[in-house]
């Protein structure tokens, strides 16, 4: 098997230490990583392989960020304490604290646990200007979880919600009167057209040894908000689409990387139809993308269609199942509509040829014209670069890719490159796709970064990541200007494409986690982290940036962040989330990141006559360990 699929934006919903899939004998056992094939461990989601990893034993390789050190905390931090009836929020300038909740004081061994919350989205309702919905993945009940974040003032303010995920029906589920869900994330939200929001939410059991109960089900999960903006939603929730595995045998596909969008334009004949697409792991080895839609507001869900069919553009099937099609190696889904009707999926997909030391991948898209019951063949939206495999170049994080810093070593969060795609409200065939390439017109052979081909993970290696002005990674835009039947960068290099990124600044640094929207009078907008400011591209440090642009040729661009954000210390420094949001229609940006300015609180270690105290504390480099919060703005569209 040639080893030269990317490791995927993956949501923090897999987060499975056992994982249903494979079984390796007659006798019916737990999936475990090590039965995954090598494709699949590419595209696991990041935060599934860096929990089994740490109940494997394999903790080594963390180096001086797994060991931390009691420091006093600062006094008169607003954030620790609540100060009003708006409880623990705060705001650094005009950056925004979305998750209101007072951070919980954790262990030292569980940093990140009780406190984090990454994967951050946010949407806007087209109809009611200035009311926002932002979700993420929230560790605050300890493990993760899918709450949101609602605000009625064009994100000056923003009230909690936690999601009811903790249940659904037993009924597929050994007839049960309930199924209980130990952990859920991969969130997303939306709007309709008729005032009723949506949030999505993946929802899994680790199985054991994690717990002592062996369910390792899992099932994607969609709530309705009627009449509140999302303050409060329907419970149970009403189940897309779902996998049994109460037993513990393993032999279930998995589910992973879901995401959600509605049909919210009034002209559309399938006006308010939800859609929801994801990433089904069978036991073949293959990784098929997959779509489901409700026509009655989420109650009820379409059986799952298939979206990555067969295609010439899949040339190299890896030796998987072929059953649905030859393009069996797929992940990062995202769906998006048009005020047609047209329902478009956009994807990265693995099963191009490459020769030599080439190690790009390819975006394809397909689209729906009936509402989601079929899909055209794929096409080609671009070829890009994956990031490069992390323990060859930083010695940490070892089977995953990440952002590596030209100097301190402290960026080795798990990361990669995926696509976002938006239709122009007022050109309904001019689609925008962007996605992160680490090969580009800034960053190639001519500059010193030459592609090498893959580590012994099958992850992407390249010469000059680690050396100033060589390597770095950029957003790239690929258009269409026939509703999706063909892309500029169909048959154009990435080393040629439009870059969003192209500041001075931005042409010798990093951008990577992208997402976009276009606003009602036709400007794209894309938000990103950014280490063009500062000393960020040598510290491992990062900003957020917006661009826009009115002709998708030309782009300004825009500081978001108030101060650069620390590499992250939660997880061990391995996981920082795997995407952001981004809502733009009404001409004003509100981004969604998560922001590590905030640091993280720990219980002091005290003498038994003591009383209890907290404490930060510092990592063994000397940096202040950090939590992770989301965040938002509010900031017009620069337009060059």
């Amino acid at each position: 098997m040639r080893g030269r699929v990317a490791g995927l934006v993956g949501l923090v919903v897999t987060g499975m230490v056992l994982l249903p899939g494979l079984q390796t004998s007659g006798v019916a056992k737990p999936m475990t990583y090590d039965h995954l094939t090598k494709v699949q461990k590419r595209h696991l989601s990041g935060f599934a392989s860096s929990e089994i990893d740490a109940l494997r034993g394999t903790l080594s390789h963390r180096g001086a960020s797994g060991h931390l050190q009691a420091r006093p905390a600062a006094g008169n931090a607003p954030f620790y304490v609540p100060r009003s009836a708006a409880g623990c929020a705060y705001h650094f300038g005009s950056n925004v604290n979305m998750d209101t909740d007072c951070q919980n004081v954790s262990d030292a061994t569980l940093a990140g646990r009780g406190q984090a919350q990454n994967e951050t989205f946010l949407a806007e309702d087209h109809r009611r200007p200035g009311s926002l919905l932002g979700s993420s993945n929230d560790y605050r009940r300890g493990d993760g979880g899918c709450f949101s974040y609602t605000s009625t003032d064009r994100g000056r303010s923003f009230s909690d919600t936690a999601v009811p995920f903790g249940f659904t029906s037993g009924a597929a589920y050994g007839g049960a009167a309930r199924q209980y869900w130990g952990a859920g994330g991969d969130t997303s939200t939306a709007f309709d057209t008729r005032g009723n929001a949506y949030v999505s939410c993946q929802v899994f059991n680790r199985g054991a040894p994690v717990s002592s109960n062996p369910d390792l089900s899992s099932a994607l999960l969609v709530f309705r908000s009627t009449g509140n903006a999302g303050a409060s939603y329907t419970f149970p929730a009403r189940v897309v689409t779902e996998q049994p595995d109460v037993a513990g045998t393993g032999t279930q596909p998995f589910l992973d990387k879901q995401l959600l969008t509605v049909d919210d334009h009034t002209s559309s004949p399938f006006r308010d139809r939800v859609y929801v697409t994801w990433t089904t792991f069978a036991a073949d080895g293959s990784g098929y993308i997959y779509e489901s839609h409700s026509a009655d507001y989420a109650e009820t869900w379409s059986a799952p269609t298939l979206v990555s069919r067969t295609s010439p553009l899949c040339t190299d099937t890896f030796g998987a199942g072929t059953k649905q099609g030859t393009c069996n190696e797929n992940q990062d889904s995202q769906p998006f509509t048009a005020p047609d009707g047209t329902l478009y999926v956009v994807w990265a997909n693995f099963n191009n040829t490459v020769s030599g030391e080439d190690n790009r991948n390819q975006i394809l898209l397909a689209k729906s014209t009936d509402g989601g019951a079929s899909f055209s063949d794929p096409v080609k939206v671009t070829d890009y670069y994956d990031l490069p495999d992390c323990a060859t170049y930083t010695g940490q994080d070892p089977g995953r890719s990440c952002v590596p810093d030209k100097r301190d070593n402290t960026s080795f969060f798990r990361a990669t490159n995926y696509p976002v795609g938006v239709v122009d409200p007022r050109h309904p065939g001019r689609v925008a796709v962007t996605v992160g390439s680490y090969i580009n017109r800034h960053s190639n052979e001519s500059n010193g970064c030459v592609p090498t081909g893959f580590a012994a993970s099958g992850l992407d290696t390249y010469d000059g990541v680690r050396k100033r002005g060589a390597c770095n990674n950029d957003i790239l835009v690929s258009v269409s200007r026939d509703a999706g039947a063909s892309f500029t960068g169909t048959t154009t290099d990435p080393r040629r494409l439009t870059s969003i990124t192209s500041t001075r600044g931005q042409a010798a640094s990093s951008q990577w986690f992208q997402w976009s929207d276009f606003t009602r009078t036709g400007e794209l907008a894309v938000s990103y982290y950014d280490r063009q400011y500062g000393s960020d591209e040598l510290t491992g440090s990062s900003d957020f940036t917006l661009s826009g642009s009115s002709d998708l040729a030309h782009f300004a661009s825009r500081r978001v962040t108030t101060s650069s954000l620390p590499a992250p210390t939660q997880f061990e420094g391995d996981f920082w989330g795997d995407y952001t949001g981004l809502a733009a229609y009404h001409g004003v940006a509100h981004p969604a990141w998560s922001d590590t300015r905030t640091p993280e609180l720990f219980g002091c270690s005290t003498g038994a006559a003591a009383s209890p105290s907290i404490c930060t504390q510092r990592t063994a480099d000397g940096r202040v360990a950090n939590d992770q919060e989301a965040f938002t703005a509010a900031v017009a569209v620069p337009v060059p």
